[in-house]
């Protein structure tokens, strides 16, 4: 192999053994194996940056492309004796250090074609997560709109409505966290707010499930003890709330109607009960595993015990946290109330039940 020219010393070679012996008494991690395959230096680290090298199964075309142009990099690196694979695979600090800034170097560099392959990369995953939030978009809202034609008519009661934006116009006119928060989730001027009532308001309750501008929200300015002010701490919360969450508790206070509790803890507990199809999805999972396996003889009952088996490990391994759901929805309590959405024992008025709903259809609304 030294003859062939091979690169790789004994040093190397004694890692690699000592990573299969690892894997053959079971006790290797992704990480040991990845490690040493960066020891070659010519094997990408899987993080570089703010980009993450899925599997190359995994890879889509691009990422694929600039792969194998980062490994040639490296190769060519190698060849040039600016890559020690040896102290690469001693560990060492310095070395690795220097790995990871070549690779960084190369991945922030333009190509000759013009492209810089971090940017472009990022910008594929940009886009893929924006198909993806687009389709969670789509499918909530065929669910919604599916429960609101089951409840039937909810009358928009007028007085309610112009009784609490008139309420919402001296909140926004002031000055305090509330008034801060409101303009900050609805994107509104607080200076050029719209003189319909209704669209105020739908605005404010669906800025309230989707804070406005969430893609360049970066926290403000923090506190002394490197905290997040609490207008930030809160919209930060709200955005950890997911599609499934707000459709398990908009979907409950639909049905529910007036005088429906919506405290925070409520509103956790609906989340934690909600599954609208989990009869239906277990009836058809088994059913497709069953002819799957229909041609090893396994009985459909044993299949539904082993299913049932699975899906209790699971839930053990994902136990619901409903203090930490609690916490995220209190921001959103807060200023339903201030919305008139829920009174002050945080119970659902006529105006939440007609309003709430009708927000999150906008909210999930396709981009025009």
């Amino acid at each position: 192999m030294l003859a062939a020219g091979n690169p790789l010393s004994a040093t190397f070679w004694s890692s690699a053994e000592k990573t299969l012996q690892l894997i053959q008494d079971g006790d290797a991690t992704v990480g040991d194996v990845q490690t040493w395959l960066q020891a070659t230096g010519t094997e990408p680290n899987g993080i570089i940056g703010l980009h993450v090298w899925d599997d190359a199964p995994e890879r889509s075309e691009l990422a694929g492309e600039m792969h194998v142009r980062l490994i040639s990099h490296l190769e060519e690196r190698l060849a040039a004796g600016e890559i020690d694979p040896d102290a690469l695979a001693a560990g060492d600090p310095s070395a690795l250090s220097e790995y990871t800034q070549t690779q960084e170097r190369w991945m922030t560099t333009a190509l000759s074609d013009g492209r810089v392959p971090m940017d472009v990369l990022l910008d594929e995953q940009d886009e893929e997560f924006l198909a993806e939030w687009d389709a969670a978009d789509a499918e909530a809202l065929s669910m919604l709109e599916a429960l609101i034609a089951q409840v039937g008519d909810r009358a928009l009661p007028d007085d309610e409505l112009h009784q609490a934006c008139a309420r919402l116009r001296e909140v926004i006119a002031g000055s305090g966290w509330q008034a801060e928060l409101l303009i900050e989730c609805g994107g509104l001027d607080p200076d050029d707010l719209p003189a319909d009532d209704t669209e105020l308001w739908l605005t404010l309750a669906a800025g309230v499930a989707s804070p406005m501008g969430t893609n360049e929200w970066e926290p403000g300015d923090e506190d002394e003890d490197d905290d997040l002010n609490e207008t930030d701490s809160a919209i930060a919360s709200i955005c950890a709330i997911d599609h499934f969450d707000w459709l398990a508790v908009t979907s409950t206070l639909t049905v529910g109607g007036p005088g429906t509790s919506a405290a925070a803890a409520d509103l956790a507990a609906y989340v934690r009960d909600f599954d609208p199809d989990e009869a239906d999805e277990k009836d058809e999972d088994l059913e497709a595993e069953a002819d799957e396996l229909e041609t090893d003889d396994l009985e459909a009952d044993d299949l539904e015990a082993e299913t049932e088996e699975d899906l209790d490990e699971f839930d053990e391994l994902e136990e619901f946290d409903e203090l930490g759901m609690e916490s995220l929805f209190l921001p959103v309590t807060t200023l339903w109330q201030v919305l008139g959405a829920i009174d002050t024992d945080d119970r659902l008025t006529p105006l939440g039940w007609w309003g709430l709903p009708e927000a999150m259809r906008q909210v999930w609304a396709p981009a025009e």
